[in-house]
């Protein structure tokens, strides 16, 4: 669940191309371009921008049903995961359940807005039926969980089709310090969409690439510090990281209880507001989700916040001393300004030049660290207990050292598992003084000296930067940021690979994103504030992915209907 350090380090290097000029929004903004996508005059959204409005719309008027809709996803995922490799497992009952909810919907029954959509979840979120939950492991393939872990139950209640599970960065980039972003053992090397072998960022790098070429019509990711908020950047993507104690992680594979969440990887942001709705609430199998502070745990309307006027007498602050490296980047001020002044045209107060002073000392000091060693030896182990079936009779972090290591197909010491051995190193979990003196520090530079302070000290809605520089201090407390697309890397942008050397981490029409930060809780506001921003400029049509799969449901209808 961790961003890779392959994206902090050059995610927004390159000159940025800014897309916020005056009338781009007058310029681009379209109803979706069925033309090519039509029978007998009748249009069919094509899958690589239809959303989830468009797809309820057919499946009420009968234009297609949700096998319809299995079939076309499932034919999109292979035409290009031979090459992407983002869709781990194809759920061989997706099907089943599909002409069970075409039945439901003929008899009157819908379960809501999720009704028959296919939606793909990550690798390391369990579902009890024939799918694996591995984190791109070889020791857990095989296993099994008592139940659903309860995202997969809350989609299934929801009506949603779990289409299948995306290939992650192998324990969520929390085993290797060399590894590449979306490299699994079991999984391959997911590859991003947007240039050849570019780099997805990781940790939910499946998730990310599936999302922004349509093979659903969106994806659950995970995020301990950069996962939803870094792949949903470089993917083009929207991606809501939720407070933690908002949805639930009952059987979702750990790296730490005070930091991992679960959210929404969307192409646009009312959609993900769609899939938080269905996802959020209290859950007894996670007492973290007894902080959820709304009376009586009503969770708020997500989607009725997607206001276009949502940003008219907000407060909104840029803290620059934690855009580090903005100046060295070129063209990536002037698309970050350009974004400051959208929001002054429509109506809200931008404070610049704020500090948040916790930033430099949690740079230096290295609590994180200790935080999530400790968390994974004690949270890993509590996992590990729950399951049913664990063929490689792996129950605690020095088991799975020891079968990685030992298991030539995991690839070491080809790709390391320093992580796993500086955890083990320290000797305890989070039950230890150790433990306790890192967070409540973290707490107090990342909350008071920080994010919470900022926000509170100036009387802000929400805070501001570069999705590149945003998930360190709400990871830390626990608190929500949404990123929306901002723009692309230009055509002379100079291609750099990453650190393992084996995908492109910077190069031309490679996107990034820019990130809305807020108190715990706060997603309403800051899925405002990012909708109003994403209607005035619609940068995700802009940015094309070299790479895109040609099936769409009207291939999918003609051909059913030619067999009748």
């Amino acid at each position: 669940m961790l961003g890779s350090s392959a994206y902090k380090a050059f995610a927004l290097a390159g000159a940025a191309v800014c897309l916020l000029q005056d009338g781009f929004a007058a310029a681009t903004r379209r109803a979706l371009d069925t033309s090519a996508t039509a029978i007998d005059g009748k249009p069919f959204p094509p899958l690589l921008d239809a959303e989830l409005e468009d797809l309820a719309e057919g499946l009420e008027s009968g234009l297609f049903t949700s096998v319809d809709l299995v079939n076309a996803y499932v034919a999109r995922i292979l035409e290009v995961n031979s090459t992407l490799k983002m869709v781990a497992q194809i759920n061989p009952d997706a099907l089943a359940t599909a002409a069970d909810l075409d039945a439901a919907r003929a008899k009157g029954i819908n379960h809501g807005p999720l009704h028959g959509i296919p939606i793909l979840i990550k690798n390391n979120i369990a579902t009890k039926d024939k799918m694996d939950n591995t984190a791109g492991s070889y020791a857990l393939a095989g296993a099994r969980v008592p139940e659903d872990s309860t995202m997969a139950a809350k989609l299934r209640r929801a009506g949603a089709i779990i289409l299948g599970k995306t290939n992650l960065s192998q324990w969520a980039n929390f085993r290797s310090s060399n590894s590449s972003s979306g490299w699994s053992a079991l999984g391959g090397q997911t590859e991003g969409a947007y240039f050849p072998k570019q780099d997805p960022s990781g940790s939910s790098s499946g998730s990310g690439v599936a999302s922004s070429l349509g093979l659903a019509l969106a994806t659950l990711g995970t995020e301990t510090d950069g996962s939803i908020l870094s792949p949903s950047s470089l993917n083009n993507l929207v991606g809501i990281k939720p407070s933690v104690g908002l949805t639930s992680r009952h059987l979702v594979i750990p790296i730490s209880s005070h930091q991992d969440t679960i959210g929404p990887m969307a192409r646009t942001v009312k959609d993900a507001a769609y899939l938080l709705a269905a996802i959020a609430g209290a859950d007894p199998n996670d007492n973290y989700t007894s902080a959820i502070p709304f009376p009586e745990h009503k969770i708020p309307d997500y989607v009725a916040a997607c206001d276009y006027f949502s940003l008219a007498g907000a407060r909104i602050g840029v803290p620059r001393n934690v855009i580090t490296t903005i100046e060295t980047i070129p063209g990536l001020t002037t698309a970050f300004n350009g974004a400051l002044d959208l929001f002054r045209a429509a109506g809200a107060t931008v404070v610049d030049n704020i500090t948040l002073p916790g930033y430099e000392p949690l740079r230096a000091g290295g609590y994180e660290q200790v935080v999530l060693n400790s968390d994974f030896v004690t949270d890993l182990k509590a996992y590990l207990a729950q399951l049913t079936v664990n063929p490689n009779n792996v129950t605690s972090l020095g088991d799975l050292l020891k079968f990685t290591q030992a298991y030539p197909l995991e690839q070491w010491p080809l790709r390391d598992t320093r992580r796993w051995e500086t955890a083990l190193g320290y000797g305890h979990g989070n039950e230890a003084p150790e433990f306790w003196a890192n967070y409540t520090t973290q707490l107090y530079y990342a909350g008071l000296l920080g994010v919470t302070g900022g926000l509170r000290n100036h009387s802000l809605d929400a805070l501001v930067v570069p999705t590149s520089f945003a998930s360190m201090m709400p990871a830390l407390i626990g608190s929500p940021v949404v990123t929306v697309p901002l723009g692309k890397m230009p055509a002379d942008t100079a291609v750099v690979k990453n650190q393992f050397g084996n995908l492109v981490s910077r190069a031309p029409n490679v996107p990034f994103g820019i990130s809305f930060l807020g108190e715990r809780f706060s997603e309403e506001k800051l899925i405002g504030l990012a909708y109003a921003f994403e209607q005035r400029t619609l940068v995700r049509k802009t940015v094309v992915p070299y790479l895109q799969p040609t099936a769409e449901l009207a291939d999918v209808v003609n051909k059913r209907m030619a067999k009748v």
